[in-house]
């Protein structure tokens, strides 16, 4: 079954997440992850969470696929540089639903 990771974050300094990222990409396809969207805030007309300057939008097949991403040892060197390139983020992961029923059902 799918498993979304929604990131939400500002940037803080943009070289330091440039490195990160590109490293972050290769360990992405390496555990059979995708970028579903990336998108910029264009507004926040309601919510009780503070708005981010960025979204990204991450999809893997399965929660073994996503564990082994966050637990890649290649990744350890670069995880300082998102820390100093990132401020204020969220991470949250979901499951994929087929539909709404499951969540309605009490």
């Amino acid at each position: 079954m799918a498993v979304y990771a929604l990131n939400l974050f500002d940037f803080k300094d943009k070289q330091s997440y440039a490195t990160y990222s590109k490293e972050a990409n290769k360990a992405l396809t390496r555990h059979g992850g995708k970028v579903v969207a990336i998108g910029k805030l264009a507004s926040s007309p309601v919510g009780d969470i503070e708005p981010r300057q960025v979204l990204l939008l991450l999809e893997w097949e399965s929660k073994k696929a996503i564990s082994s991403f966050l637990d890649d040892p290649e990744m350890e060197e670069f995880h300082p540089y998102r820390n100093k390139g990132l401020d204020n983020f969220v991470w949250h992961v979901f499951e994929k639903l087929e539909d709404l029923q499951p969540l309605l059902k009490s």
